[in-house]
């Protein structure tokens, strides 16, 4: 389903990216002979007209740096939905403190009512805890074990939502850049293709294959930085929330030890 939602994204993006490219862009007012069925004959007479005339390859730069931006708004809401609606270190506390005194109702509703991807981990723990507590069949260290062994199964549910996508901007940072590179490629070859065209210079031949060489390498950049800006940006974000759960984990394990008196 995932997958799916993603594939959905891209091909939309795509399709966005191209109506841009040909409507906009490639709109009769960007060029001053606009009839004229020949593409590389447009004559631009404005900075889309010129973006233009970088060719079908600047569609795909468009549709890339959709794409990173698609998936960045994505991040910053998943994210931040994952931190849940209050201070993460105050709902440690809260819990923390409700759990050592036993009052694990109030812990259970204070993670009802943070929500999030913490309030999860800790809301899963204080319910296999609470289950196990008074179990006469099991001593301290198999109760924290139980409840350690629940905290990294919710763990392992969490942590990939937390780093879902980051790889889409990573693969947009070095497809871009290549895209560009083709385009820039191309680019060049119609240039030189205009130079030695019969023996003549066409300028305007030049132009365009000069234009479409630049717009590309712009293109593919722009895309690149975007890409790489957000996921090292995102990569910090995720370390730093789960160094958070790590220690608000740590905290109630330690609550949880004196409880079962393991713990001096």
């Amino acid at each position: 389903m995932k997958n799916m939602t993603n594939t959905i994204i891209l091909v939309a993006c795509v399709i966005a990216a191209y109506a841009v490219f040909y409507l906009v862009l490639g709109a009769e007012g960007n060029f001053t002979d606009p009839k004229t069925q020949v593409v590389d004959m447009h004559l631009p007479q404005n900075a889309m007209g010129m973006i233009f005339t970088g060719g079908p390859l600047v569609g795909l730069l468009i549709a890339c740096i959709l794409i990173a931006i698609t998936f960045t708004v994505e991040r910053f809401l998943s994210i931040g939905k994952a931190g849940g609606k209050g201070n993460m270190h105050a709902f440690t506390q809260e819990i923390v403190g409700n759990v050592a005194k036993g009052n694990y109702t109030a812990a259970l509703a204070a993670c009802d009512n943070q929500r999030g991807s913490l309030a999860n981990v800790l809301r899963a723990a204080v319910e296999r805890f609470r289950t196990v507590e008074n179990d006469p069949t099991l001593n301290a260290d198999q109760k924290l074990q139980e409840t350690q062994r629940v905290i990294d199964e919710n763990m392992n549910l969490e942590t990939p939502l937390l780093e879902k996508n980051l790889a889409m901007l990573s693969t947009i940072a070095s497809v871009s850049t290549m895209i560009g590179l083709l385009g820039t490629t191309v680019g060049m070859i119609r240039a030189f293709q205009a130079l030695g065209a019969a023996g003549t210079v066409s300028a305007q031949q030049l132009s365009i294959g000069i234009s479409e060489a630049l717009y590309n390498t712009a293109g593919g950049l722009i895309a690149a930085v975007l890409s790489i800006i957000f996921f090292n940006f995102f990569t910090t974000k995720v370390d730093d929330f789960t160094y958070q759960m790590d220690e608000a984990i740590l905290d109630l394990m330690e609550t949880l030890s004196i409880r079962t008196g393991t713990k001096a």
